[in-house]
């Protein structure tokens, strides 16, 4: 097996980082969750960003991006359906209670449904196609593909554990229900925020 190609590596790790630990929805969603679950409760939903980026980087490196180039449309709906379900999101966050005793029964995003959220994750899509299609790390397909998922998953787990500790750190300082419910409002505004961009690019 050839050598690494040490800067490309480096390059596809500085992306993925860059990537990884900057706002989008997954981190604004770990720091909700880590201020309104706790981080212990808040670790499936952080594997699950890191696998379902995992499996989305497999698919794209081996192929899968190539199917939007040819269907524009089938984009346009995954687009729409992205858009749709961040701002149910964002309600949900706006509306969750889940620090106080009369939420208990609220839980956060379970590992399967973090994996399955990155397919309609515009960031995701963003740096999975970005680092399958920018980076090239062997000559062998599958390999490339490999080695580009396992590079941007050592960088995109600590990366992520950040801002789950983070919530936990203000989760502290947000005892009062009215405080935790602007905080909330607060990260859903952030939510819907992350949307614009798609609607604009839509035209919309």
């Amino acid at each position: 097996m050839p050598a690494l190609p040490y800067a490309a590596l480096s390059a596809a790790m500085t992306f993925a980082l860059v990537m990884s630990i900057t706002p989008g929805p997954n981190n604004t969603m770990l720091l909700a969750s880590g201020v309104n679950f706790g981080f212990r409760r808040t670790v499936p939903h952080m594997l699950g960003i890191t696998c379902g980026c995992m499996v989305m980087m497999v698919a794209i490196a081996l192929g899968l991006g190539q199917i939007f180039t040819r269907f524009p449309t089938l984009y346009a709906v995954m687009e729409i359906a992205s858009a749709a379900y961040l701002l149910y999101l964002a309600w949900k966050i706006a509306a969750s209670r889940a620090f106080s005793v009369s939420a208990a029964h609220e839980r956060p995003m379970t590992f399967f449904q973090a994996v399955a959220f990155q397919w309609v994750n515009p960031k995701a899509w963003m740096m999975a196609v970005t680092g399958a299609t920018a980076f090239h790390l062997s000559d062998n397909l599958l390999i490339n593909a490999l080695f580009l998922t396992v590079a941007f998953a050592i960088v995109n787990l600590p990366s992520i554990t950040v801002w789950a500790a983070f919530g936990l750190g203000v989760r502290r300082f947000l005892s009062g229900p009215a405080m935790l419910r602007a905080f909330n409002w607060s990260m859903a505004a952030l939510l819907v925020a992350s949307v614009v961009p798609m609607i604009w690019h839509r035209g919309v």
